[in-house]
């Protein structure tokens, strides 16, 4: 059976989850190539391993295929501006101020809450996107406020010191 869901009307509910955001970084020979993307998650702890869900029609889909490697880096609250660069609104002072950090010629941010290098573990089928396992070589975390998305925007969630879990 086939669905009766469309598309646009499919991405506004699934807006109601938010998300973090997070940039998949690879390299293409010497350049540094980045998306943003918020359809990440873990996959398994041992062996360490992460999913990133990316479009088939996207250049960073034959960017990861091809480099058998890539970075995800979760954005923390001050990184909206860099978030927007790399979901195709590119800006050259943005672009200058990047600064990558390589684990065996991975890049990764830095100045982000987490950043996980990978390599490639499995590619599955996804409909129009790709899911990308990635097996978790190195990472490195930090104690910032994440970037978040909900409902088509960007969020700062505020932790307080007197909140309890």
């Amino acid at each position: 059976m086939q669905s009766t869901v469309a598309s646009v009307e499919f991405r506004k509910a699934m807006g109601e989850f938010a998300t973090g955001i997070t940039v998949v970084t690879t390299l293409d020979g010497e350049l540094v190539r980045g998306m943003t993307a918020n359809s990440f998650t873990s996959v398994s702890l041992n062996p360490p391993l992460i999913l990133v869900s990316v479009d088939k029609r996207a250049n960073h889909f034959r960017y990861i295929a091809h480099a058998k490697r890539f970075g995800v880096s979760v954005l923390a609250a001050h990184q909206e501006e860099v978030s927007r660069h790399f979901a195709g609104h590119p800006s050259h002072e943005i672009e200058s101020s990047l600064r990558y950090t390589q684990f065996q010629g991975i890049p990764v941010l830095e100045d982000c809450n987490m950043w996980a290098a990978c390599r490639l573990w499995a590619t599955y089928d996804g409909g129009d996107h790709a899911l990308f396992v990635g097996e978790v070589l190195s990472h490195h975390r930090t104690d910032g406020e994440p970037l978040l998305f909900y409902r088509g925007q960007y969020r700062v969630l505020h932790s307080s010191a007197n909140a309890s879990v």
